[in-house]
């Protein structure tokens, strides 16, 4: 198992020298398999790495697997960070959800951690069936290419060291390491529609139609991953190709070149715009990508869309203008 997150680390370039990882532990079956290999491999990559657990008060157990966690770090010697947020408190007061509302508190203290240490990255403990229960999340929700990746080893300062690791290869890790983990028992409940996913659409799948349904997905995954990467080079060189001015809040293309591209091309074009703008392409979906490309299409001049309130997109003067509105 240690081997098998090595040969991940080093496949992924996720850990470097002289790294300062923040750990982040529930105490669950993942991330305590996940701390206690990155505890023993680190002297030997010569890392370092301190632990951050939120108590999401949402469970009376909650305190003992905190507890449990910060035991685990002075029995090692680790540095250990913690802090407790009333999450469906936090749900409630933003008209989210409590999943949603978890793990923006997560991410959001992760990342205090990591600059009150100036550590350099954050390890968290997905593995490979968490992937393929996000791919199949996913395709229920109707996703197009990018959502069949599922979960990155690595994106920004996060990293995945158990991300080509099978759920039963850590439950087994725990077991003969006498780890002894703390049990979430929410996640034996069919509530969310992970957990349903899960404990339901899996069990029948692997029961019903394919019994390596998880290791299938996975090779699934691992080559869209391949070819949206060269899709969206081949993006980038279009966009820098037709590209005539870049602004902080607007974007102006030709729209002849525009018009001559695949539609492939001309929908990841706008999206890959719309990220450079807000970072994120979250409020744009397909709908409003097509009436965009037959806005273009159309060639009619001081036309425009608002696909939403932040997002203006103007075709006049054989130009788009994409606008972010403040």
């Amino acid at each position: 198992m240690k081997d098998k997150v090595l040969r991940t680390i080093q496949k992924y370039k996720l850990i470097d020298n002289k790294d300062k990882l923040v750990v982040a532990v529930s105490g669950g079956t993942d991330s305590i398999c996940m701390l206690d290999i990155l505890n023993h491999l680190k002297k030997e990559k010569c890392f370092a790495i301190i632990v951050a657990h939120l108590n999401h008060m949402l469970r009376k157990e909650a305190d003992k697997d905190e507890q449990y966690v910060r035991d685990y770090c002075e029995k090692n010697e680790i540095e250990f960070y913690a802090k407790s947020i009333d999450v469906k408190k936090l749900a409630n007061t933003n008209k989210i959800g409590t999943e949603e509302a978890g793990r923006l508190a997560r991410y959001e203290f992760f990342d205090e951690v990591l600059k009150k240490t100036k550590s350099t990255k954050i390890a968290i403990a997905h593995n490979k069936n968490d992937k393929v229960e996000t791919v199949l999340m996913h395709v229920l929700r109707g996703s197009g290419i990018e959502g069949l990746r599922g979960i990155e080893p690595k994106r920004g300062n996060i990293i995945r060291p158990l991300i080509e690791c099978e759920r039963t290869q850590i439950e087994k890790y725990c077991k003969e390491n006498q780890l002894n983990p703390r049990m979430d028992k929410t996640n034996l409940e069919n509530i969310y529609n992970r957990n349903k996913i899960r404990n339901i659409v899996i069990p029948y799948i692997q029961e019903e139609f394919n019994p390596n349904i998880v290791q299938t997905i996975d090779r699934l995954s691992d080559i869209v991953t391949l070819e949206d990467e060269y899709m969206q080079k081949q993006t980038q060189k279009v966009y820098h190709e037709l590209v005539i001015a870049e602004k902080q809040k607007e974007i102006v293309m030709d729209l002849k070149g525009f018009n001559l591209q695949e539609t492939v091309i001309k929908s990841r074009l706008i999206r890959y715009i719309i990220k450079r703008l807000f970072g994120n392409v979250a409020s744009i979906e397909k709908v409003h990508i097509d009436d965009v490309v037959k806005l273009c299409n159309n060639n009619i001049g001081n036309k425009y869309l608002m696909p939403n309130k932040n997002v203006k997109i103007l075709v006049n003067n054989h130009k788009i203008y994409i606008i972010a509105i403040s």
